[in-house]
Protein backbone atom coordinates (compact mmCIF):
# COMPACT_ATOMS: atom_id res chain seq x y z
CA UNK A 1 0.00 0.00 0.00
CA UNK A 2 0.99 3.67 -0.84
CA UNK A 3 1.00 5.88 2.14
CA UNK A 4 1.18 9.76 2.11
CA UNK A 5 2.21 11.26 5.80
CA UNK A 6 2.41 14.23 7.45
CA UNK A 7 5.40 14.88 10.14
CA UNK A 8 4.79 14.63 13.00
CA UNK A 9 2.83 11.79 13.37
CA UNK A 10 0.51 10.51 15.87
CA UNK A 11 0.58 6.72 17.45
CA UNK A 12 -2.32 5.59 15.77
CA UNK A 13 -1.44 6.90 12.34
CA UNK A 14 1.86 5.17 12.85
CA UNK A 15 0.57 1.58 14.39
CA UNK A 16 -1.95 1.71 10.83
CA UNK A 17 1.29 1.63 8.88
CA UNK A 18 2.41 -2.96 7.94
CA UNK A 19 5.92 -3.55 7.17
CA UNK A 20 5.93 -3.44 3.39
CA UNK A 21 4.01 -0.02 2.93
CA UNK A 22 5.68 2.24 0.15
CA UNK A 23 5.52 5.73 2.03
CA UNK A 24 6.39 9.31 1.24
CA UNK A 25 6.92 11.92 4.32
CA UNK A 26 6.30 15.78 4.49
CA UNK A 27 6.20 17.70 7.17
CA UNK A 28 9.41 18.39 9.94
CA UNK A 29 12.10 15.25 9.46
CA UNK A 30 15.45 15.85 11.99
CA UNK A 31 18.66 14.47 11.15
CA UNK A 32 20.37 12.52 13.96
CA UNK A 33 23.69 10.05 14.30
CA UNK A 34 25.50 8.62 16.85
CA UNK A 35 26.89 11.77 18.28
CA UNK A 36 23.67 13.66 18.47
CA UNK A 37 22.13 10.75 19.82
CA UNK A 38 25.18 10.39 23.13
CA UNK A 39 24.92 14.10 23.64
CA UNK A 40 21.07 14.23 23.97
CA UNK A 41 20.71 11.29 26.35
CA UNK A 42 23.46 13.40 28.89
CA UNK A 43 21.88 16.04 28.46
CA UNK A 44 18.71 14.21 29.69
CA UNK A 45 20.73 12.82 32.41
CA UNK A 46 22.51 16.10 33.13
CA UNK A 47 19.23 17.78 33.82
CA UNK A 48 20.10 20.29 30.36
CA UNK A 49 17.38 21.53 28.15
CA UNK A 50 17.39 19.25 24.54
CA UNK A 51 16.52 20.72 21.67
CA UNK A 52 12.45 20.23 21.03
CA UNK A 53 12.68 19.20 17.98
CA UNK A 54 13.79 16.04 19.16
CA UNK A 55 10.01 15.06 21.07
CA UNK A 56 7.57 13.16 18.91
CA UNK A 57 9.98 13.07 16.09
CA UNK A 58 10.43 11.87 12.43
CA UNK A 59 14.23 10.74 12.96
CA UNK A 60 16.29 10.57 10.01
CA UNK A 61 19.81 8.44 10.20
CA UNK A 62 21.59 10.44 8.12
CA UNK A 63 25.02 12.57 8.22
CA UNK A 64 23.79 15.08 4.95
CA UNK A 65 26.00 17.31 3.27
CA UNK A 66 25.19 21.17 3.77
CA UNK A 67 26.72 23.83 1.66
CA UNK A 68 26.12 27.63 4.13
CA UNK A 69 25.79 30.31 1.86
CA UNK A 70 25.21 33.92 3.03
CA UNK A 71 21.00 33.76 2.79
CA UNK A 72 21.05 30.47 4.90
CA UNK A 73 21.93 26.75 3.89
CA UNK A 74 21.73 24.75 0.74
CA UNK A 75 21.64 20.65 1.10
CA UNK A 76 23.85 18.41 -1.62
CA UNK A 77 22.72 15.47 -0.40
CA UNK A 78 21.14 13.43 2.73
CA UNK A 79 21.62 9.68 2.50
CA UNK A 80 21.15 7.31 4.90
CA UNK A 81 23.72 5.97 7.37
CA UNK A 82 23.66 2.38 8.46
CA UNK A 83 21.23 2.53 11.27
CA UNK A 84 22.33 -0.53 13.37
CA UNK A 85 25.14 2.32 14.61
CA UNK A 86 22.57 3.02 17.14
CA UNK A 87 21.44 0.07 18.59
CA UNK A 88 22.41 0.39 21.96
CA UNK A 89 21.07 3.96 21.57
CA UNK A 90 18.08 3.96 20.39
CA UNK A 91 15.29 1.93 22.70
CA UNK A 92 16.03 4.68 25.46
CA UNK A 93 16.14 7.91 22.50
CA UNK A 94 13.13 6.39 21.17
CA UNK A 95 11.31 5.98 24.87
CA UNK A 96 12.80 9.30 26.30
CA UNK A 97 12.06 11.89 22.93
CA UNK A 98 8.31 9.51 21.87
CA UNK A 99 10.07 9.07 18.67
CA UNK A 100 7.47 8.10 16.10
CA UNK A 101 9.67 6.99 12.90
CA UNK A 102 13.21 6.07 12.19
CA UNK A 103 14.36 6.28 8.27
CA UNK A 104 17.94 4.73 8.05
CA UNK A 105 19.15 1.87 6.11
CA UNK A 106 20.11 -1.86 7.40
CA UNK A 107 17.70 -1.88 9.56
CA UNK A 108 17.85 -2.38 13.51
CA UNK A 109 18.24 -4.72 16.47
CA UNK A 110 15.16 -7.31 18.17
CA UNK A 111 15.84 -5.03 21.06
CA UNK A 112 14.98 -1.93 19.19
CA UNK A 113 12.50 -3.89 17.22
CA UNK A 114 10.83 -4.46 20.94
CA UNK A 115 11.33 -0.76 21.90
CA UNK A 116 9.13 0.05 18.61
CA UNK A 117 6.37 -2.35 19.62
CA UNK A 118 5.75 -0.89 23.06
CA UNK A 119 6.17 3.03 22.02
CA UNK A 120 4.28 3.25 18.14
CA UNK A 121 7.21 3.51 16.06
CA UNK A 122 8.25 2.43 12.68
CA UNK A 123 11.32 2.03 11.00
CA UNK A 124 11.36 3.06 7.36
CA UNK A 125 14.26 1.58 4.76
CA UNK A 126 15.59 4.51 2.36
CA UNK A 127 17.61 3.29 -0.37
CA UNK A 128 21.49 3.78 0.03
CA UNK A 129 23.41 5.75 -2.94
CA UNK A 130 20.37 7.65 -3.53
CA UNK A 131 21.45 10.54 -1.48
CA UNK A 132 20.89 13.48 -4.16
CA UNK A 133 17.43 12.01 -5.07
CA UNK A 134 16.55 11.74 -1.54
CA UNK A 135 17.65 15.31 -0.66
CA UNK A 136 15.18 16.61 -2.96
CA UNK A 137 12.44 15.96 -0.63
CA UNK A 138 14.00 17.66 2.08
CA UNK A 139 12.89 20.69 0.61
CA UNK A 140 14.19 23.30 2.80
CA UNK A 141 16.48 23.49 5.86
CA UNK A 142 14.75 24.94 8.93
CA UNK A 143 17.84 25.03 11.43
CA UNK A 144 20.56 23.28 13.15
CA UNK A 145 21.24 22.29 16.81
CA UNK A 146 24.36 21.64 18.29
CA UNK A 147 26.73 22.59 14.98
CA UNK A 148 29.66 22.35 17.26
CA UNK A 149 29.62 18.62 16.40
CA UNK A 150 30.49 19.41 13.10
CA UNK A 151 27.89 18.64 9.72
CA UNK A 152 27.56 15.06 9.98
CA UNK A 153 26.78 14.56 13.09
CA UNK A 154 24.74 18.28 13.81
CA UNK A 155 20.65 17.97 14.43
CA UNK A 156 19.36 19.62 11.09
CA UNK A 157 15.65 20.43 10.92
CA UNK A 158 14.08 19.88 7.39
CA UNK A 159 11.06 20.99 6.19
CA UNK A 160 10.26 17.80 3.94
CA UNK A 161 8.20 17.77 0.66
CA UNK A 162 7.70 14.10 -0.07
CA UNK A 163 10.87 12.52 1.25
CA UNK A 164 11.02 9.13 -0.24
CA UNK A 165 9.54 6.22 -1.34
CA UNK A 166 10.32 4.68 1.61
CA UNK A 167 9.23 1.36 2.92
CA UNK A 168 8.13 0.15 5.97
CA UNK A 169 10.99 -2.11 6.85
CA UNK A 170 9.77 -2.60 10.96
CA UNK A 171 6.59 -1.92 11.97
CA UNK A 172 5.16 -1.11 15.25
CA UNK A 173 3.11 -4.58 15.54
CA UNK A 174 7.16 -6.04 15.42
CA UNK A 175 7.04 -7.07 11.56
CA UNK A 176 10.62 -6.99 10.06
CA UNK A 177 11.22 -7.42 6.47
CA UNK A 178 14.81 -7.94 7.97
CA UNK A 179 14.09 -10.79 9.88
CA UNK A 180 11.53 -12.01 7.60
CA UNK A 181 14.55 -12.28 4.66
CA UNK A 182 17.13 -14.26 7.82
CA UNK A 183 14.05 -16.21 8.03
CA UNK A 184 13.57 -17.64 4.74
CA UNK A 185 17.63 -18.05 4.10
CA UNK A 186 17.67 -20.43 7.21
CA UNK A 187 14.85 -22.40 5.53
Amino acid sequence: MMRYLQSPLDESTVRSLKAGDIVYVSGQVITARDEAHIRALEYLDDGKDVPECLYGCTLYHCGPIILERDDGYELIAAGPTTSARMNSLEPRFIKEFGVRVIIGKGGMSSEVVETMKECGCVYLAATGGAAVTLAEGLSKVDGVEWKDLGMAESIWRFDSNRLGPLVVAMDSNGDSLYENVRSSLRR
